[in-house]
């Protein structure tokens, strides 16, 4: 069984010319060989700002870049044929493809209504601050574009919540419809209830619009042929209508349909309440990023020792999807929380070449933010994924246990030739950890692969003590695995070369 690793298949700063789902579609190969095993790809359907939008502000789901709507029949990442031919060549490395799923609300209408509607406290939802007016709410979607392909069903203002905008008045608050309520297993650690979001706050427990959006999901399964969903903004939507909707879409195809889920929370009991007895879907692990982020940022001050402290992974590592950065975390968006480029090659070892959890890469890590400050790529990143996907099995040893020096070791099984793998790392000056790498290398030497340190011999009990340098990540493997590792990552480029300069004779 191969080591899986997800990829979130973009950023959020790239260029909106159509091109990103011909580029995914030529990196397919590429990704497999990382050891790429599904990829999250962006939001694909028509959103309130075209070809701009990073696909978050949902106008319509059906519209797959397929019709001229909102100045464009493509979206910011391609057109429809264009998404399911990357889908194509995804599922043909044999790589899961994943559907980023945002069903809290719904931007760009066509047309307004006027609504009676009470004003809330926007610090405290559940406190109406205003007498019913009536206000005028972006809230008609007809699809005019779509005329009724695939779905005609449209949108009025009974299908949502409230709005935070008043046409009428040209006034910005938050405004509850009258007969409506927030829904209530929802954040309440914020604003009292936190249901509302932005745009119109989809109502996803009326009965036409679940029925609707099952139809939705069934029929993009189908369409595109989907392996399992990331669900966005969990923690301002019902949580039994996930539950609802996920066991009525998994049973419409016959098949798991894996998901993992974005639940902002800051502590691991947040999580685990959301993930409750059921446990239906997988879940980011928010507090393993936040630690990794305060360890980038404490100038050695952070207690290595404690980095799964309070953590998914640690509670709960069969659900938990572990990163170390994503779209919302990147310089310049809402939750930044930009782990420093010192020591993200750490963060990433961390996650990719450790047993628990399942790891999710970031696109702009993988090969670099030009359009966000010119942010490089992590320069040890494609080595960390390809020494997960062929040589880190078999039993860990964990050498957790000093606030400036870390290290593990994983022991290597009989199935993947080669494996064994030890890493260390600090925050502070030069150091090292004797570790235990499984008797079965006893008298091997091994090398450093990642890092700048001399071979080290492990001794006949199976021991051997690992060095890194001031600051830095070291991981080693046996040497015989070493150098095979480098031979066959040249034949690789070389492969690799070829084919591209191939691809751009045949263009």
């Amino acid at each position: 069984m191969t080591n899986g690793t997800m990829l979130q298949g973009f950023s959020w700063y790239l260029p909106a010319d159509g091109s990103h789902w011909r580029r995914i579609a030529e990196q397919a190969a590429d990704f497999a060989y990382q050891g790429i095993t599904a990829v999250w790809l962006p939001p694909a359907y028509k959103a309130e700002k075209g070809r701009e939008d990073v696909g978050y502000g949902v106008y319509d789901t059906y519209d797959l870049g397929e019709f001229d709507q909102k100045g464009t029949v493509g979206t910011k990442y391609g057109t429809r044929a264009e998404y399911e031919a990357a889908i194509v060549a995804l599922r043909g490395s044999g790589i899961q493809a994943l559907a980023d799923i945002v069903l809290n609300q719904r931007l760009g209408a066509d047309g307004c209504e006027d609504v009676v509607a009470r004003e809330v406290n926007a610090s405290n939802r559940d406190q109406v601050t205003g007498a019913p007016q009536t206000i005028s709410a972006w809230t008609r979607f007809t699809f005019p574009g779509r005329k009724g392909a695939y779905s005609d069903f449209t949108w009025d203002w009974t299908c949502f919540h409230g709005v935070d905008w008043d046409d009428k008045a040209k006034r910005k608050a938050i405004f509850l419809f009258d007969g409506k309520h927030w829904d209530g297993a929802v954040d309440r650690s914020e604003n009292a209830n936190y249901d509302y979001l932005m745009g119109a706050d989809v109502d996803v427990n009326d009965p036409r619009v679940f029925d609707e959006l099952v139809r939705w999901g069934c029929w993009y399964v189908d369409a595109c042929k989907l392996d399992g969903f990331r669900l966005d903004a969990l923690k301002h939507i019902d949580r039994g209508f996930y539950l609802r909707w996920l066991d009525a879409v998994r049973k419409h195809a016959g098949r798991e349909l894996f998901c993992v889920g974005e639940y902002w929370g800051r502590t691991v009991g947040e999580l685990q309440a959301y993930l409750g007895a059921e446990k239906a879907l997988s879940l980011f692990d928010v507090p393993l990023h936040y630690n990794l982020y305060r360890a980038s940022c404490s100038n050695g001050n952070e207690d290595l020792s404690e980095l799964f402290s309070g953590t998914l992974v640690e509670a709960d590592p069969v659900h938990a999807v572990t990163f170390a950065e994503n779209h919302d975390t990147q310089p310049g968006q809402a939750l930044q929380s930009f782990v420093q480029t010192w020591f993200k090659p750490s963060a990433y070892a961390l996650i990719l070449l450790r047993e628990a959890g399942y790891p999710c890469v970031f696109y702009g890590d993988l090969y670099g933010m030009p359009n966000d400050g010119n942010i490089p790529a992590v320069r040890e990143l494609p080595l960390l994924m390809e020494i997960r996907r062929r040589f880190a099995y078999g039993p860990q040893h964990d050498f957790l246990d000093a606030p400036d020096v870390i290290g593990w070791t994983r022991e290597g099984d009989d199935e993947h030739e080669g494996s064994g793998v030890a890493a260390v790392l600090t925050d502070r000056d030069g150091g090292e950890k004797r570790m235990f790498v499984g008797e079965r290398h006893a008298g091997e030497r091994w090398s450093c692969v990642v890092g700048e340190q001399d071979d080290v011999e492990v001794g006949a009990d199976g021991w051997a003590t690992f060095r890194t340098l001031g600051g830095r990540l070291a991981v080693y493997l046996p040497e015989k695995t070493a150098d095979a590792l480098e031979n066959d990552r040249q034949l690789h480029r070389i492969a690799r070369d070829i084919a591209e300069d191939t691809e751009e004779m045949r263009a």
